[in-house]
């Protein structure tokens, strides 16, 4: 699901990259935001809101509003849209701010 062409932009891909989200193989390319690479991958829901549990996906793109917040190798409160995918990292859903999963 991205984009492998465009009229103006161009698309400099980097490596190949792989790491597990909620137990799931994810390939993602170096220089691609956690965000991003799940976004391609046709997963959209990043987060669930503490008090209603409502779905967060990806908002702002910038680290300001928290909504896409994931546990990644152990650390809790990762915002994963400005986060860069390495091979191997662990990656897990968040299911209250800070609690681990």
């Amino acid at each position: 699901m991205r984009l492998s062409e465009h009229p103006i932009l161009d698309f400099k891909r980097g490596n190949p990259v792989t790491f597990t989200f909620d137990g799931a193989t994810i390939t993602a390319f170096e220089g691609e935001t956690i965000a991003a690479a799940l976004h391609a991958a046709g997963i959209r829901t990043l987060m669930h809101s503490t008090d209603k549990k409502r779905p967060r996906g990806l908002y702002c793109a910038i680290g300001n509003c928290s909504s896409c917040t994931m546990v990644v190798d152990g650390e809790a409160n990762v915002r994963s849209c400005i986060e860069l995918v390495r091979d191997g990292m662990v990656v897990k859903t968040q299911t209250d701010k800070g609690a681990l999963v």
